[in-house]
């Protein structure tokens, strides 16, 4: 490991301990010339995931692109970030434990907009009007027709977004 410090190549590890989530290790390192201390973390590298966008270009996943995404569709919204970065975490999980390594876009669209539904009403219509590419009212008409047709679904019953967020 390269000090940050003087360069030299020569370190040993003081410390190592297992993160929290378990996925990384972190490690106390000591420069064997300047005696400079640091701390590296290692994890488990992944295989990469490719996204096939709609026109058929691949590009990597990209998690803030997701993230920033998200941010936008709840803007102004009382949703808060550790929210976004869970429905961020958990769409990558599921992706990854298909076991494609390529995926389409339309299926993060989907995985996203399902859990955007059970957070918020109106961030998952701001994602689904960018996601879904409204271009009239009546497109919008009809996503809001497919949301009460969801609750009806779930509940048994049609209930109004304001009796569902008063509650």
């Amino acid at each position: 490991m390269l000090c940050p410090k003087c360069h030299h190549i020569g370190t040993k590890v003081i410390d190592s301990r297992q993160s929290e989530d378990g996925q990384t290790i972190r490690r106390r390192r000591s420069c064997e010339a300047c005696g400079f201390r640091f701390t590296t973390f290692e994890r488990m590298e992944k295989t990469p995931l490719i996204v096939i966008k709609r026109s058929g270009i691949r590009e990597p996943f990209n998690r803030q692109k997701l993230l920033n995404g998200l941010i936008r569709s709840a803007e102004k919204r009382p949703v808060p970030l550790a929210s976004l970065e869970a429905v961020v975490e958990d769409v990558e999980q599921t992706l990854r434990q298909e076991g494609d390594s390529e995926v389409q876009s339309e299926q993060i669209g989907e995985l996203v907009m399902d859990h955007l539904a059970k957070i918020d009403d109106i961030s998952y219509i701001r994602f689904a009007s960018v996601y879904r590419q409204f271009t009239d009212r009546k497109m919008f008409m009809q996503e809001l027709a497919r949301m009460e047709e969801g609750n009806k679904d779930a509940k048994g019953t049609s209930i109004s977004t304001e009796d569902r967020h008063s509650n």
